[in-house]
């Protein structure tokens, strides 16, 4: 599995820029072409240029997996249209959140075999989130906090989580997304791993700061080669 370090806008967060899934990632417009080539190449994904509710913040706001992905009503027509027309390529159902809770990017952790989903969100949201994305959605805090999206990194081989995970949140990320994970960091000591880390079942890219001891763990955890 590949891994390779990338900032966008000059800034190593690039967590909160994009969303990818194992077919295409979607990133906003302004990233120079080799990075957006390299990034492809690594992840082994087309990529969407589009922004979310006309901010590049696409990774707060965007979440999904193979089957599918969910967007705040605040994304524009314009935007939606761009998403829509490159998921129907690969068969991906696109559904549009009615929820006073935008950050979907936070509020969920999900791969190809379950989704954790934060209190905040309404039952009929999370209803039509399991539908779209074809998995059990469960409704957990993990670290009794309401942001399992943020604490948490997936892919369907394995994980990185923050390092306050406890027994009890490792025992869910087993019973809901049938995976085990490894407690890291990401750009020198952030804990909240969503933040510096773009991956899928083929590749990784983790954010510019990322150290040495940082990239093992998490190839570690995403590679699924934990005991």
């Amino acid at each position: 599995m590949d891994i390779i370090r990338m900032s966008f806008f000059g800034n190593s967060n690039i967590g909160v820029y994009g969303f990818t899934n194992n077919k295409i990632i979607i990133l906003p417009p302004g990233i120079g072409r080799d990075d957006l080539r390299e990034v492809s190449e690594t992840l082994k994904v087309d990529i969407v240029e589009a922004r979310i509710a006309g901010t590049i913040l696409n990774g707060v706001f965007i979440n999904g997996n193979d089957n599918g992905i969910v967007l705040p009503h605040i994304v524009f027509e314009e935007e939606l249209g761009l998403i829509k027309e490159k998921a129907r390529e690969h068969g991906l159902n696109i559904e549009v959140v009615r929820s006073k809770h935008t950050a979907l990017g936070n509020l969920l952790l999900c791969n190809n075999k379950g989704c954790i989903t934060s209190p905040l969100l309404e039952k009929e949201v999370r209803d039509k989130i399991s539908d779209t994305l074809g998995v059990e959605v469960v409704e957990k805090d993990l670290m009794k906090l309401t942001i399992p999206g943020s604490l948490g990194v997936v892919n369907d081989l394995g994980g990185v989580v923050h390092p306050g995970f406890v027994d009890d949140d490792f025992k869910t990320l087993l019973d809901v997304l049938k995976i085990k994970a490894e407690k890291a960091t990401v750009n020198a000591g952030v804990p909240y791993i969503r933040s510096g880390v773009l991956a899928n079942n083929k590749g990784i890219v983790v954010g510019g700061n990322t150290t040495g001891p940082e990239i093992i763990r998490i190839k570690r955890g995403l590679g699924g080669e934990l005991e």
